[in-house]
């Protein structure tokens, strides 16, 4: 997903081309399939190849990406994925990155989530 947010549209074998050590062409072909049938990637016939391009906005993509890892590694409970990132966090928080979600937190818990 990221090549093809940062290209715009892609082949397979563009997408192939940009990662540092590529699967085979049938393997990087099923993973675009499976995110088409997933809605996330549309493709169109460009002579004898398919392109494909983000059918969904970054945001979208990366909220469904951490809501599957989340339910994955953490049965989906946000408290223990938040615990892992804070663990593995390399410089740890400031003082305006904790006002900030002590703000989101409120924010939730105000919306009912």
């Amino acid at each position: 997903m990221d090549i093809l947010f940062r290209r715009g549209q892609a082949t397979v074998a563009e997408v192939m081309d940009d990662l540092p050590d590529p699967p085979t062409y049938s393997a990087v072909r099923s993973v675009l399939r499976i995110l088409a049938g997933k809605g996330l990637v549309s493709h169109h016939e460009e002579g004898p190849r398919y392109v494909y391009a983000p059918s969904v906005d970054t945001d979208r993509a990366r909220d469904e990406a951490l809501r599957q890892v989340v339910r994955t590694f953490f049965d989906g409970s946000a408290e223990q994925a938040v615990t892992a990132l804070l663990r593995i966090s390399d410089g740890g928080l400031d003082a305006g990155e904790l006002a900030r979600l002590r703000e989101r937190v409120r924010q939730a818990r105000k919306s009912g989530r």
